[in-house]
């Protein structure tokens, strides 16, 4: 098995804390029960699908307007939130092995890139190919080719959810 290239991060454990108190759009977390409906669906917290009967919340998160609040950025009219799955609960948060979560191949991904501002600065359509980890490895390969280029947004093609970030290796966080 290969190693991921790129460090993988799910939605921030702080981030987590406020969104089991209130979305992004400031509607109440709302927890439940998973059902069959719900299982298999992508975890945003420790970035693995949900098992039934697990206590879940569905909640509205905008992963660029906090990444650019924190940077003093604006991404202006790029700012998006949509509703994202994770614990009701703290469960321990992601931890990383030597794949990508949510690599089923043949699954569509759009992997969208963007700048310093928070503004879109391109993307690409990525059909997870059988070696997901290469496939992935060479889609932020592409996008960080660009120098330009801060921040991955990887997001599910039928519905647009955020499914995780990857940013340049070469940026240090605060």
């Amino acid at each position: 098995m290969t190693t991921t290239k790129y460090t993988v991060l799910p939605v921030d454990a702080a981030v987590l804390k406020e969104l089991r108190i209130a979305d992004d759009a400031s509607r109440p977390c709302a927890p439940y029960i998973a059902t069959r409906d719900d299982e298999g669906s992508p975890l945003r917290c420790c970035l693995r699908p949900i098992a039934l009967g697990e206590r879940i919340a569905l909640v509205s998160y905008a992963p660029l307007r906090r990444w650019a609040a924190a940077r003093g950025a604006d991404p202006g009219a790029y700012d998006e939130q949509g509703p994202v799955f994770i614990h009701a609960d703290d469960c321990g948060g992601f931890a990383p092995d030597a794949t990508y979560p949510f690599d089923r191949p043949g699954a569509l991904r759009t992997v969208r890139r963007y700048d310093a501002r928070g503004h879109i600065a391109g993307g690409r359509l990525l059909e997870i190919p059988v070696d997901a980890t290469a496939g992935f490895d060479a889609a932020f390969d592409d996008a960080f080719q660009d120098p330009d280029v801060m921040l991955v947004h990887v997001r599910a093609l039928e519905y647009g959810c955020f499914h995780f970030e990857v940013r340049r290796p070469s940026v240090k966080e605060q």
